[in-house]
């Protein structure tokens, strides 16, 4: 297989190409997924912006090892204590050493001095009590660790495997990120293994990516409640065929029982476009049973303090606009969303300048924000009846 060396943030990566014509998938040996770019940047921007310092970092499904050597090269000084990379795959470890030869003279960790030379690290030979690299099975690596302060799930498809085993070895206190990219599970494509997977009911309609991801947020979080370990989102978003969520943990019974507070239902009419969430696991409106999807997190889905820091230390232009919208969303902070070419579609309506409408929900005294889920919605205090009246009004 051919390979070539590219940079990604700070980091210089030697990868394998795949062959023509084929795509990326979990077939390949060692992948690279360009498209995974943004998700790696925010890790990093999310690490700087938490004001701890000395963190032991696990990465178990480490691929070329792209996301532990940005970690290596672009983290601020002092901010990693340890670093454990692991794969199973005996060609990715190689490669994850090599790729952490070719970054040595830009390694954050405190303990570079005792890394050794580059012809060594190509060599496979280590000597850093703050580097390690292993070829483990995921599970077996995390559950024989001492635990970790920041753990890092980006698994090809659904992270359940992992999910027992990270949720085990996170610290109190410390930050556990899980991507998903099973989104069709998740989405309502595939209904039944939504219900086997994930143990809810999605949905197929607008709000499908914004359900999707409280759905599985309540998944991650039942997992920690059986270790008496609260996970609370502090950012959550979706991207292109992905589900990402950074979890802040803490330990409690109390914690914990105040999340599963936050379980509840999405009902949405298919006739008027309203939406509605509440305990129920049935809802009528318009004289109709509604479409319901859920169990699902109600809660917040990020931190707007650590949104304000991520999108202040931000200098990628590629990036700005979504996490800008992330930081918008966040001030807001609430469940699902109003899709106005969908609202206006249903009760025959000319569809406004999305801006426009803005200005005039917030002149009503409303918060209001746009939202990356969907590039036709918005978020906001005001309900349904006075939207539609705010629309009709030119």
């Amino acid at each position: 297989m051919k390979s070539k060396t590219i940079t990604e943030g700070k980091a210089k990566i030697r990868i394998f190409e795949p062959e023509k014509d084929k795509d990326v998938s979990k077939e390949l040996e060692v992948f690279y997924n360009p498209l995974m770019k943004l998700n790696r940047n925010l890790s990093v921007l999310l690490l700087n912006s938490i004001e701890r310092e000395e963190l032991q970092i696990a990465d178990p499904l480490a691929g070329s090892g792209v996301r532990a050597v940005r970690f290596l090269t672009e983290l601020d000084e002092n901010k990693i204590k340890s670093i454990r990379i692991n794969d199973y795959s005996e060609e990715a470890v190689n490669l994850i050493k090599e790729n952490i030869g070719l970054n040595e003279d830009e390694l954050v960790c405190d303990d570079t001095r005792r890394f050794k030379t580059k012809s060594s690290v190509q060599k496979n030979h280590f000597d850093s009590s703050c580097i390690e690299v292993s070829q483990l099975d995921a599970n077996q690596f995390l559950n024989e660790s001492f635990g970790f302060y920041y753990i890092d799930i980006d698994p090809f498809g659904s992270p359940n495997f992992l999910l027992d085993s990270a949720v085990k070895r996170i610290s109190r206190g410390g930050v556990l990120a899980i991507t998903a990219t099973d989104t069709s599970a998740l989405s309502g494509t595939y209904p039944n293994a939504g219900l086997r997977k994930y143990w809810a009911k999605t949905i197929r309609q607008e709000h499908k990516h914004e359900a999707g991801i409280r759905i599985l947020i309540r998944k991650c979080q039942l997992i920690g409640t059986q270790y008496e370990k609260a996970l609370t989102p502090i950012l959550s978003y979706s991207k292109d065929h992905y589900f990402r969520i950074f979890f802040s943990v803490e330990k409690g019974k109390e914690k914990c029982d105040k999340i599963l507070k936050k379980h509840e239902y999405l009902h949405y009419c298919s006739h008027c476009a309203n939406h509605e969430i509440n305990k129920n696991n049935n809802h009528i409106c318009c004289d109709k049973e509604t479409q319901t999807a859920g169990p699902l997190w109600s809660g917040e889905l990020f931190d707007v303090k650590l949104l304000n820091k991520i999108n202040k230390l931000n200098e990628d232009e590629k990036n700005q606009k979504f996490i800008e919208t992330l930081y918008q969303e966040s001030k807001l902070n609430i469940p699902f969303f109003y899709d106005i070419h969908s609202i206006c579609k249903k009760h025959k309506l000319p569809i406004p300048r999305t801006n426009e409408l803005i200005e005039k929900i917030e002149k009503k005294g409303f918060k209001v924000s746009r939202t990356h889920f969907l590039d036709t919605a918005i978020k906001s205090e005001i309900i349904f009846e006075k939207l539609i009246n705010l629309i009709k009004k030119k």
